[in-house]
């Protein structure tokens, strides 16, 4: 194509060259890695400072310590074992529940508790933050209680019956597929990112587009170069700065976990931890799925005169990509339902739903290769219709063109 290799370098020199797209892609990219190494270094200097306090025994601040109010008339239990329960209070021991109610309305106290029965009790808070567990560690200290007095009821040995009631059951989970659990959270970010991929640098390639249209200097570009070129080499462009925009800040996030997985929580396994088929899978859908939705974001970019046109034109691509959004969130709890693997074939969805069905299910190589052709194909037929419609509405001004009617020009031509 005329000229392609010039317009590609000129569009994605706009993206290298420009600041903020290089400041926020450099900075995220160092925010997630550094987020990783947190705690490895924070680990290296807890043990600097146990290695120097080895020998000294720590004491609790009792300055440090929560207060908590309780109120048991019956005597239940034992206040050794509920510190035990709660290492980080000190307890108040009340001679009412009112005592109890009062010292929590007057924030003296941040929790507390009247003891009923061995099996029932009321918990005060005042204001009750979403970590607050205290509830849940008073019963599993009430369970106790329960146990202690069945024991002591029945002349049983309270040793062995814990010994009973917590055997350690060993098991050895063998799966020889996937691993539903574990692949869902990264499925599902990942489902998440190639959606606001397409939304942000497709609505970038169209709003472009109008641009030049609006101020004219469109007029200028299509007697130099063809229209196709033009398409392809700001789609090609966009395409490219995705790539590198996203997959730095990916790879530093998944390369920095890698080395500090030994220090960070395990639940960002199911974040990071994603193995290496399932991102070429998403390498390659996603990709495709891109610049199938970048032709047409183009394509209807030139359909438009003024900007604020835009939004009205491209809301039926935006429709659509949302549909599949939501589709694909809820199929991938089902990954080998019949929706999902009809949308697994279909180019407007592959991009989300066959990548899910591999992550999260069994997909017979014969069936990745078929998709992954059918929507190359279709990216190919895309980009060469983004192309004609181009060519058809770059000059021509006023109410934007339906994209029906443009199709019928098309035809007319034909």
């Amino acid at each position: 194509m005329k000229n392609f290799k010039t317009i590609f370098k000129f569009e994605l020199d706009n993206y290298f060259k420009s600041k903020s797209y290089m400041l926020l892609t450099i900075i995220i990219a160092l925010i997630a890695a550094t987020l990783m190494f947190i705690p490895r270094i924070v680990d290296s200097v807890k043990g600097e400072d146990d290695t120097k306090d080895s020998g000294v025994e720590s004491e609790v601040n009792e300055e440090d310590l929560r207060n908590m109010a309780i109120y048991n008339p019956e005597g239940l239990g034992d206040m050794e074992m509920l510190a035990g329960y709660f290492s980080d209070a000190k307890f108040t021991e009340c001679t009412s529940a009112e005592e109890v109610k009062k010292l929590v309305e007057d924030e003296k106290a941040e929790g507390g508790f009247v003891i009923k029965s061995s099996t029932e009790f009321d918990f005060y808070v005042f204001n009750k933050s979403m970590d607050n567990d205290d509830m849940e560690v008073f019963t599993e200290y009430m369970r106790m209680v329960v146990k202690m007095e069945y024991c002591e009821a029945n002349n049983l040995n309270l040793e062995e019956y814990l010994a009973v009631e917590y055997a350690e059951i060993n098991v050895n989970e063998n799966i020889l597929g996937k691993d539903g659990m574990q692949n869902y959270w990264y499925c599902y970010i990942l489902v998440i990112l190639v959606f606001m991929v397409i939304i942000a640098y497709g609505t970038t390639i169209a709003s472009g587009i109008t641009n030049e249209k609006s101020n004219r200097s469109i007029e200028i570009l299509v007697t130099s170069t063809s229209t196709t070129a033009l398409l392809f080499g700001k789609v090609l462009a966009g395409v490219v700065a995705a790539v590198f925009q996203f997959g730095l800040i990916g790879a530093a996030s998944i390369g920095s976990y890698q080395i500090n997985k030994d220090y960070l929580p395990n639940m960002l396994g199911m974040f990071l931890d994603i193995p290496g088929e399932v991102l070429l899978t998403f390498a390659i859908f996603g990709i495709g799925g891109f610049l199938f939705y970048a032709f047409l974001y183009g394509a209807l970019g030139a359909l438009v005169s003024k900007i604020e046109d835009l939004n009205k034109t491209a809301g039926s691509a935006q429709m659509i990509i949302m549909i599949v959004y939501m589709v694909t969130l809820f199929g991938i709890m089902d990954p080998d339902s019949i929706l999902m693997k009809i949308c697994s074939y279909l180019p407007i969805s592959s991009y989300s739903a066959m990548f899910a069905r591999v992550a999260m299910g069994s997909v017979a190589m014969w069936e990745i290769v078929l998709s992954a052709v059918l929507l190359y194909a279709s990216v190919i037929g895309m980009g060469i219709l983004g192309g004609k419609i181009f060519r058809n509405s770059t000059l021509r001004y006023g109410n934007p063109i339906k994209l029906s009617n443009a199709l019928k020009n098309l035809k007319k031509e034909d």
